[in-house]
């Protein structure tokens, strides 16, 4: 859905499932990158969780009123907080999806 936005293409996607060690950079491990969404910002700078979700949307037109409306540090802590039990959810929901294919 994300590479579908406008100003998807300024964004650098990498598939981590596939992806040498390398581009995900020294301070990324591929098991790490797959068990939740991390992003780079423009300095180097890893976000991940929450925050991650709040700066790729402010980095895209369409959603930038939403990642800067969530981002602020208390928003951010409670939508943590939501991501966290959401990837506990995660493996269950994902074997529903794929029993119903």
């Amino acid at each position: 859905m994300y590479r579908r936005q406008r100003g998807a293409q300024e964004v650098c996607w990498v598939d981590v499932s596939r992806c040498d060690a390398a581009d995900l950079g020294p301070d990324l491990t591929r098991d790490a990158a797959m068990a939740r969404l991390y992003l780079r910002r423009p300095d180097g700078r890893l976000v991940g969780g929450a925050a991650a979700f709040t700066a790729l949307w402010q980095s895209l037109p369409r959603l930038a009123w939403l990642g800067r409306l969530l981002g602020a540090r208390p928003v951010v802590w409670l939508l943590e907080a939501v991501y966290r039990l959401f990837l506990l959810a995660r493996p269950v929901w994902r074997k529903k999806i794929v029993r119903s294919r």
